[in-house]
């Protein structure tokens, strides 16, 4: 292979159907391509009889996947593309296709997993951290909103554990990802190797109990009487006040690592959150998504927010507005705005053919 299908490897090994994310020295970031890589792969193998299980990986010491292609999105916003919306429409089709998944499809999440890659993992039917695992939505701080699934993931944490990660964009270890439930088992680092070859001659449920081990301690339980009630506040600026006097030093982090976000994107991103938690099905949230990540394209903050962290790297965004006060409801209803003919329109149902492609 040449050219972009570099990008995405795909191979049968023995049972399984192998895909790894190829751009190592960008983290693995998804581009178009590799969605539709991706996609093709897994719809090669789903009436293969001689592909048992999916495993996804990424090339390189650093992670399975940073995200997506921030530059890109950069690049398109500021000049009033179209590229990003088609981009998150495939994606998100992505997404619900992994959810509903016929065959096991095994997500090795090790090192750094974030944003997009999450997307290609997290629906996986089996989820699998390592001691090197850091996963997270850290969307706020380019004044986006977690996408690919993640509010709808995010909303399913016990408490209020999903809504500090979203606000914060936190980064996660594997014990608390498997607290969250963005994630399903633990196994070190150092057997993924002898793991996946396993997985090549034998089925998934006759593999795993023999590589599955206690991660180490997480962070999050100790903390989680103070984030579920500052947490559950109505508002950002009410759940910023009750960090700020929680006396927890971590809650008072909490606190200034929010007020350094977009009050925008932290806002939109509350409401979100607790509208996922009514709508049902991952396709209905993913359709929220994608009418909230298309008005992010025509927001100050996006663009404002990958300048300061990606291309100039002055980490001092200027947003706007700049303060949670002068962000109205009409600001945040705008991003949930119907899109007319625009629509993603994602069927729904136990089978991966009733999502459309």
């Amino acid at each position: 292979m040449s050219g972009n299908e570099d990008t995405v490897l795909a191979a049968v090994e023995g049972r399984t159907g192998r895909i790894t994310l190829n751009r190592p020295r960008a983290l693995n970031a998804l581009t178009h391509e590799m969605v539709h890589r991706i996609a093709a792969a897994l719809a090669a193998w789903e009436h293969d009889p001689a592909v048992e299980t999916v495993v996804i990986t990424g090339a390189g010491e650093r992670g399975l996947c940073a995200g997506g292609d921030i530059r890109g999105i950069y690049e398109d916003a500021r000049g009033g593309g179209d590229a990003s919306a088609a981009f998150w429409r495939d994606e998100y089709r992505l997404n619900a296709r992994i959810a509903r998944y016929p065959k096991p499809y095994v997500a090795l999440m090790d090192g750094i997993v974030m944003g997009g890659g999450v997307g290609v993992s997290a629906h996986g039917s089996v989820r699998i951290v390592t001691e090197h695992s850091r996963i997270a939505m850290p969307e706020t701080g380019i004044g986006f909103v977690p996408d690919v699934g993640g509010t709808y993931l995010l909303a399913l944490a016990p408490g209020q554990l999903g809504t500090h990660l979203a606000l914060t964009g936190t980064a996660v270890g594997a014990a608390d990802a498997l607290l969250c439930g963005l994630a399903d088992h633990f196994v070190p680092a150092h057997r993924l190797p002898e793991l996946s070859e396993a997985l090549a001659v034998r089925e998934v449920t006759d593999v795993l109990p023999a590589f599955v081990g206690e991660a180490p301690p997480g962070e999050l339980g100790a903390h989680q009487e103070w984030i579920d009630h500052c947490h559950a506040a109505d508002t950002v600026e009410e759940i910023v006040h009750r960090l700020l006097g929680s006396g927890a030093p971590e809650a008072k982090a909490a606190a200034e690592s929010m007020l350094a976000k977009s009050p925008t994107a932290l806002k939109v991103t509350l409401a979100a959150l607790r509208e996922a938690r009514g709508l049902g099905p991952l396709e209905a949230v993913l359709e929220q998504e994608y009418r909230v990540s298309c008005a992010a394209l025509s927001a100050p903050d996006l663009v404002e927010g990958i300048r300061a962290q990606v291309i100039d790297k002055d980490r001092t965004p200027r947003w706007t507005p700049a303060t949670l006060t002068e962000v109205t409801d009409d600001d945040v209803a705008r991003f949930f705005a119907p899109l007319g003919d625009r629509e993603l329109t994602l069927a729904t149902g136990d089978s991966p053919q009733e999502v459309p492609w």
